[in-house]
């Protein structure tokens, strides 16, 4: 039987696909894999968070449906961890929604505002979602250099200038996954008073908000005056508090955007387990330790691995923020490609990294390395790489 799937049939083969083989397979030999690839985190989450979920499933009414916009509890800590962090008063009921993580709410949204056709402005390389939830969804993308490009305004002003139909929706991620770029609030304030002119939405990914280490904020776009008039800001539990797996995120601003992605998710799911949602209102709502501890522990590994690779021969810039080291490839590597260097740096040196490729065409001079290996883990990578590099010299 022969069929044509257009929504599936637009999506490209999955470039981590291989690396994640080759992965699962060195592991079945016995081979120890140091695993920089999928950025989840390998801590526990907050204890009293923990707490809070266990006593909370001793209550028998609370294994029912939930409410796929979020319990209002939920919603009101989100409000007020806003209001503390940002300086922004939203509204918890009509600026709201959570989400089963960020990368849900982006896909969803992305369905409920685009037609087959809509242009969208998409920076390359950027998180995967960012691009493919309006693949997904019917839409044209228009790529945008990240936004410490020289070039990046005049590049954005061309493709607005000469997009047909006009683009609907620009997505920002800042601090970037997979580069770790930060910007300030003056560059949102421009980009709000470009796309107000141009009556384009703004979709913001601010997933890295309380990974940082220059003692530098990064900043929220609704901090802009006036941004909610054409901005929705996507959140998430997972790396701040270590709460990958429990899928809980959010979508705060714009009342519009946020009806309709409630809209789809109405028709789409209950929202997540309630419990869940106690417990995440408990870890935005309870003492914040834990989150300074662990921008410390991320910035010792960061160190760790700069300095390791700088032993290997391998130079990579200093993230100020983020998970991830958005890491150039070495010259005598990078006429492959990211995808082979990545393979041969697993099967070589015992090392799983993500290929830019993966993260869009301009990515993929580089590869992408995340902390969630312990210390010494990093240290034995490191080493690994360097006796890797070694033997390829000596051939």
């Amino acid at each position: 039987m022969t069929s044509t799937f257009f929504r599936a049939n637009r999506l490209p083969a999955y470039l981590f696909a291989e690396v994640n083989r080759l992965k699962t397979e060195a592991r079945a030999r016995g081979e120890d894999i140091v695993d920089f690839g999928m950025g989840n985190p390998d801590s526990a989450p907050p204890q009293h968070v923990i707490d809070k979920m266990h006593e909370t499933l001793a209550n028998p009414r609370i294994h029912g449906y939930s409410s796929s916009r979020g319990i209002p509890g939920l919603r009101e800590a989100k409000a007020a961890y806003y209001s503390r962090r940002f300086g922004v008063e939203v509204d918890p009921d009509r600026e709201v929604v959570v989400t089963l993580g960020s990368k849900e709410g982006l896909a969803n949204l992305a369905q409920a505002i685009s037609a087959p056709g809509d242009t969208m402005l998409v920076p390359n390389p950027s998180y995967p979602i960012h691009a493919f939830g309006f693949v997904i969804a019917g839409a044209a993308l228009r790529y945008v250099p990240s936004a410490n490009a020289p070039q990046f305004f005049e590049v954005l002003k061309r493709a607005v200038e000469y997009s047909v139909p006009k683009p609907r929706a620009l997505i920002l991620c800042y601090p970037s996954n997979p580069t770790a770029e930060v910007v300030d609030l003056d560059f949102y304030g421009q980009i709000v008073d470009f796309c107000r002119h141009h009556n384009i939405y703004i979709l913001s990914d601010l997933a890295y908000a309380e990974i940082y280490f220059d003692g530098k904020p990064p900043p929220s776009i609704l901090q802009v005056p006036g941004a909610r008039d054409l901005a929705i800001e996507f959140t998430s539990l997972s790396k701040t508090y270590s709460m990958a797996g429990w899928r809980v995120g959010f979508a705060v601003g714009n009342s519009e955007l946020v009806s309709a992605l409630m809209k789809i998710k109405s028709y789409l799911d209950y929202g997540a387990f309630t419990a869940i949602q106690v417990a995440a209102t408990a870890a935005l709502n309870g003492d914040q330790q834990y989150v300074a501890d662990l921008r410390d522990l991320y910035r010792q590994r960061r160190d760790v691995l700069i300095e390791g690779l700088s032993r290997a021969g391998w130079q990579a810039p200093v993230p100020t923020a983020s998970m991830y080291v958005w890491a150039p490839i070495p010259e005598r590597f990078r006429a492959g490609g990211s995808l082979k260097f990545a393979r041969d740096l697993l099967l070589g040196a015992k090392v799983a990294v993500s290929p830019g490729a993966g993260f869009g065409e301009f990515g993929d001079g580089h590869v992408r390395m995340a902390f969630v290996e312990n210390t010494e883990r990093i240290r034995q990578a490191t080493r690994s790489i360097k006796r890797y590099f070694h033997e390829l010299e000596a051939r």
